[in-house]
């Protein structure tokens, strides 16, 4: 997530929404009339479960773009890595922390229907059958969305999840199986500043039809796209989270960089800045994946956000409508940071995870630092103007490992964990020599990728590159 200079206000607290109960006794629906009928999975929907290493999302998605409201059936097939029984799986919901958007409907594992308690973003699922270690399991979920308008602060699930007068943005619109980690789920509260959730990595494969639609709108998303019929296809392998922008109003471009296809998707009349984010972007992924390692996916999309933030999922990354107005044709503007800020997740977030609410450092300080990197070999010379006034005029101060429930606030966990993080991260590339600490980098990203990472990881993979005595770079930015 990529912080600046605007504010947002606190929103209320969402009213605790607890539901029980055995989940066929629902109708699928319950809006007053259906978008569309379930859209019918691929031939041979109920096969063996195969030995499987990692989580495999299928999602079909009918979506009524101008009631803002969707249909959705869900199966997930989830492997237990976890080297102990379990007896129960945890899910985020994070759509039902705006109100009266998230009605699930029905819940099967192994075909079977299941009991469920649903307690705000919590859902968790007894199991009948303990599932043993190295065994998989299946859920099957039916739910619908009727949306909240983006700009309405009374939910702390995102304000970018919604709709708004130009465009339908679909975040952590879909229940997820959490991390086991330590022998807890890791699901922690949302704030209204921060990221709260830790996602696994796992495979995606998405069906969205429009029933209801003369018109299709243009949509832009994580995975690749394959056209059947009326249906649109898409496919992610090895991502962490899988997000939807749609519009009718979208004007796409697009740039490759080998295989990889960037797309620009903009709102009229900001053709030229969403040229400048799409140059910077192609600029910043290629160089990135020399640096760090190759990009993963076929597709990344840039998306203007009709919304004050900007936010990074897998393949798809939002940028504020405010940096596209504010451009001035120079790489002195956070259109060039916030782009340069963005690709740059897609190592540290969606390649190397880890736990944003608990070690936010871990991707945010990288990431604004990596801003620093591409800057230094494409545009020196906007490198003192980026320090300057991107880096310290926020006054980086305060120890970076806090979680984004120990700082003081908004600003203070700025200061510490973006920007005072950068100063770590650079003070700690020249303490070890250039050299040596892209090679670390690049090791940490091979030996990380799909894993979520802790500051120990990174310390021990640093180690493994470097003798040289940082103790007291750890002294003054770590407690």
């Amino acid at each position: 997530m990529l912080l600046f200079y605007f504010k947002t206000p606190l929103p209320p607290s969402p009213a605790t929404i607890i539901t029980t109960g055995i989940s066929n006794q629902k109708q699928w629906a319950p809006i007053d009339q259906p978008v569309a009928q379930p859209i019918n999975l691929p031939e041979n929907t109920n096969p063996p479960i195969p030995p499987v290493t990692k989580e495999k999302y299928t999602i079909n998605a009918a979506i009524d773009y101008d009631r803002h409201l969707i249909n959705v059936e869900e199966t997930v097939v989830y492997p237990n890595r976890s080297g102990r029984e379990l007896n129960s799986l945890v899910l985020a919901v994070a759509s039902n922390l705006s109100p009266d958007c998230f009605t699930l409907t029905n819940l099967k594992v192994d075909q079977i229907d299941s009991d469920y308690e649903l307690n705000g973003q919590r859902l968790e699922i007894p199991l009948q059958t303990p599932l043993a270690p190295d065994s998989a399991i299946k859920l099957t979920l039916r739910f619908s969305l009727a949306l909240p308008y983006i700009g309405q602060f009374n939910t702390l699930n995102s304000p970018v999840f919604g709709y708004s007068d130009v465009q339908m943005n679909l975040i952590n619109w879909y229940p997820f199986v959490v991390p086991f980690i330590d022998g807890e789920w890791n699901l922690h509260d949302p704030l209204y500043y921060g990221e709260n959730l830790t996602y696994p990595s796992a495979d995606y494969e998405v069906y969205v039809v429009f029933p209801k639609q003369e018109e299709i709108p243009v949509v832009a998303a994580s995975g690749e796209a394959e056209s059947i019929g009326a249906i649109t296809r898409y496919t992610l392998e090895n991502g962490r989270a899988f997000a939807l922008s749609i519009s009718p109003d979208f004007q796409v471009s697009t740039m490759r960089v080998g295989d990889v296809t960037i797309y620009s998707y903009s709102l009229p009349l900001y053709q030229r800045p969403a040229e400048a984010a799409l140059q910077t972007s192609t600029l910043a992924l290629d160089y990135f994946s020399m640096k760090f390692g190759p990009y993963p996916h076929k597709t990344l999309s840039i998306v203007q956000a009709d919304l004050n933030d900007s936010r990074e999922f897998s393949g798809l990354f939002f940028l504020s409508r405010n940096f596209y107005q504010l451009y001035d044709g120079t790489d002195k503007n956070y259109l060039t940071f916030t782009s340069l800020h963005s690709v740059a997740h897609q190592w540290w977030f969606d390649q190397v995870a880890n736990d944003p609410a608990m070690e936010p450092w871990l991707d945010e300080s990288l990431a604004t630092w990596s801003e620093s990197l591409y800057l230094e070999q494409f545009n020196p010379d906007v490198l003192p103007y980026w320090w300057t006034n991107r880096v310290d005029f926020f006054r980086p101060q305060g120890k970076i490992d806090i979680s984004i429930y120990e700082s003081q606030g908004y600003d203070s966990y700025k200061q510490s964990v973006y920007f005072n993080g950068t100063h770590f991260i650079n003070d700690l590339r020249e303490r070890v020599g250039e050299e040596t600490f892209s090679d670390f980098l690049e090791d940490y990203v091979a030996q990380s990728q799909g894993e979520i990472v802790t500051s120990a990881d990174f310390f021990r993979i640093l180690n493994e590159h470097t003798s040289a005595d940082y103790s007291d770079l750890i002294e003054e930015y770590f407690r």
